[in-house]
């Protein structure tokens, strides 16, 4: 069976008369009698009576009416479905991003998207930057923001900015008074930071690692914030992304210039190549790429 067979069946059913059905369609006589011809042989038998004054349903006619108008609802309501989401007058998106980007520079993006699509719902799952990784490529999520993956990553990424490591140190301590600081200072101080995996120390340990310098490793912690309490209860001193900094200061502790060497990496929206993204998704890709493009995004 096709819609244009069951919305014909239907003309004819409701008003019992070709003619009134023709009319409603805008169909010809002829046209409308090949199409009902063609649903009762694809179906295996008649499902209208016909006579020179009368068109009646039979009974095989009579059971298909009931499920004939629940099939064009489902039909029409499909059809209107997608075409609000195409349209953007429905929908959901769902992003993945690092919490520190989730909870600072996500939310004037997504007020942007909500003034612009105010009816498609979006739901925004805040977690480590490797979880981040592996949900954009298991398709749980359309797009996800993270750090640049390393070399061999299946995904695609797009930078939006280019985040570089700050010192945290505590906020009552003589390092507080100072406007920048090098490695060589820090690393004399007992270094708290992330468990591995965790990206950010990872990253650290391979830029010092690559200049003969390790990390004086005293206490680690899964939770940024539980780093920013620790060096702000004075326990010793901390690098994270630039990104952090508001998470840090918000504990307690103080974040300043961090300098010999630099580490930065870029920070960008991931996606999984060979799937084509939702038009809500898509959208909200695109005001990411155009906020960065005006600079919206911190500079280093």
């Amino acid at each position: 069976m096709t819609v244009k067979q069951i919305r014909a069946f239907l003309a004819v059913a409701q008003s019992l008369s070709f003619a009134a059905a023709c009319e409603r369609l805008h169909l010809s006589q002829s046209a409308l009698s090949l199409t009902i011809k063609g649903l009762e042989e694809g179906l295996g038998g008649r499902l209208f009576s016909r006579t020179t004054r009368n068109v009646a349903l039979t009974p095989e006619g009579e059971s298909l009416l009931p499920l004939a108008r629940r099939l064009i609802a489902d039909w029409d309501n499909a059809e209107d479905e997608l075409r609000q989401r195409f349209t953007l007058q429905r929908g959901r998106v769902t992003v993945a991003a690092m919490p520190s980007f989730a909870g600072n520079l996500l939310p004037p993006i997504l007020k942007i998207f909500r003034a612009r699509y105010p009816q498609v719902n979006v739901t925004v799952h805040d977690l480590i930057n490797e979880q981040v990784l592996e949900m954009v490529r298991d398709r749980q999520v359309e797009l996800g923001v993270a750090f640049e993956p390393g070399e061999g990553s299946a995904l695609s990424f797009t930078p939006l900015y280019l985040d570089r490591f700050v010192a945290v140190v505590p906020g009552d301590s003589p390092l507080a008074r100072q406007t920048s600081i090098n490695w060589q200072t820090m690393l004399a101080h007992p270094f708290i930071t992330l468990q591995r995996p965790s990206t950010v120390r990872v990253m650290l340990e391979e830029h010092l690692g690559a200049l003969q310098m390790k990390l004086p490793v005293a206490l680690e912690s899964h939770q940024l914030a539980t780093v920013g309490k620790m060096v702000a209860s004075g326990l010793g001193v901390s690098a994270v992304p630039a990104l952090c900094r508001g998470q840090m200061e918000e504990a307690g502790a103080r974040c300043i210039t961090l300098t010999g060497p630099v580490i930065e990496r870029p920070i960008g929206v991931l996606t999984k190549p060979g799937h084509e993204l939702s038009a809500a998704a898509q959208v909200l890709f695109d005001i990411f790429r155009d906020e960065a493009g005006k600079g919206r995004f911190p500079t280093v």
